[in-house]
């Protein structure tokens, strides 16, 4: 018997519940919980319409850990998988610890108060849960998680060392809406306009955030416009892979996209800073947030693919000299639909989240502390990649890509 509790219940919750359904083998028992439980409820509604099992639900707040505590050890699972704000992730580990269970999420922890994206918070729990004999996995989603895992793949089977890599994510999908985000708005705003930062020669290069461009022709979407930003993974691909000279991070936004978050940002609402409203605080992001279409209800109108992967360049393992690679993965949004009834970008995260927890569950990944995608074997994940709706495919190129 596996039993799973899984925190949140947004897009990303929704399509990891419906593939842990899918593999019943794998996920014994499910339960889910988040802050409102009416959104729980409509996912288990649609899990049991679609795959014919049931899931428990509950309200919890995740910011509480006593309560938390409590409704880990009324469900006795195997693991823990936050799939709440990263805002949350800290509390979520500190029940993990005091509860003792396994923990896995797909974003790294940031402070409420401020656009900061770093491990270090993670990582100081390490010995935590080295000596509680409990593991954390941090980051299984698409980026970070299923980049990381490429990354690691070119290491294994192609190249010795990486001296370049560029990591590119492309959403070529058409909601219909003006302005809408397809993950939480809150924390794809932050991501945005923070300032952009790139590896280099050994120490991190910032820009002003949106500033530096490049067009890349993306299989199955076609020609994009990519901006260089700040993403997790960089930080603990670099860690892990001491000789990269150069890692940067690529995201494609539209124009429309672009000119609505320009007002945006120009009017003070993507400001996190509190302000006085009618006598109470607010903060401005959070209440744009909450006026935008939530990603979970995109789904039935989008339109189009993903285009998700890394390029990386290095020294060949077969000594054959320098040579450039190109993996990634192409994403349906109406085939994701179809089968969770979530859009495209809910489903590249959610789907390894599921694959994750399944290295977890089933031993293939394990060990005692906090760890990263990059410190295990990419096969076995690679393998559930073309078993459960992410194939990917790999490419050697004429030579370094040059943005």
């Amino acid at each position: 018997m596996s039993t799973v509790l899984v925190i949140g219940a947004g897009g990303v919750s929704s399509v990891c519940v419906h593939k842990m359904a899918f593999n019943a083998d794998i996920f014994t028992s499910i339960h889910l919980a988040s802050r409102t439980k009416s959104k729980c409820d409509a996912i288990a509604a649609s899990v049991k319409e679609r795959a014919g099992q049931d899931v428990s639900t509950y309200e919890i707040d995740a910011e509480e850990v006593p309560a938390m505590v409590n409704l880990i050890r009324k469900v006795q699972p195997s693991l823990v998988v936050n799939l709440a704000l990263p805002y949350q992730d800290l509390p979520i580990m500190d029940a993990c610890l005091e509860a003792g269970v396994h923990y896995l999420d797909t974003a790294n922890y940031e402070p409420k108060d401020e656009a900061k994206f770093e491990y270090k918070w993670q990582w100081a729990y390490h010995d935590r849960f080295k000596e509680a004999g409990l593991m954390a996995l941090l980051g299984s989603g698409f980026d970070p998680g299923v980049t990381s895992v490429f990354t690691m793949w070119f290491k294994k089977h192609k190249l010795k060392t990486i001296r370049q890599l560029d990591i590119l994510d492309c959403n070529g999908g058409d909601h219909g809406q003006a302005f809408a985000t397809n993950f939480n708005p809150e924390i794809n705003i932050r991501e945005v306009t923070a300032p952009a930062r790139h590896w280099e020669n050994g120490e991190w290069v910032e820009t002003p955030a949106m500033q530096v461009m490049t067009e890349f022709d993306f299989d199955a979407v076609g020609p994009k416009n990519a901006y260089m930003m700040y993403h997790e993974e960089l930080e603990s691909l670099t860690k892990f892979n001491p000789e990269i000279e150069r890692a940067r991070f690529w995201m494609t936004f539209g124009d429309e996209y672009i000119k609505h978050l320009t007002v945006l940002q120009n009017v003070g609402m993507t400001g996190i800073d509190p302000i006085k409203y009618q006598g109470r605080e607010i903060i401005p992001l959070q209440f744009l947030a909450a006026v935008l279409p939530k990603p979970e209800t995109l789904g039935e109108t989008t339109t189009g693919n993903t285009n998700i992967g890394c390029i990386a360049t290095g020294e060949a393992l077969d000594g054959s000299g320098e040579k450039t690679f190109y993996i990634n993965n192409i994403c349906s949004h109406e085939a994701a639909f179809e089968e969770t009834g979530n859009q495209g970008v809910s489903y590249t995260t959610g789907v390894p989240a599921m694959i994750g927890s399944a290295m977890m569950l089933s031993g293939t990944w394990i060990g005692d502390g906090v760890f990263n995608m990059e410190e295990f074997d990419p096969d076995p994940f690679m393998d559930m990649l073309n078993q459960h709706g992410l194939p990917w495919q790999v490419k050697e190129l004429d030579g370094p890509v040059e943005f």
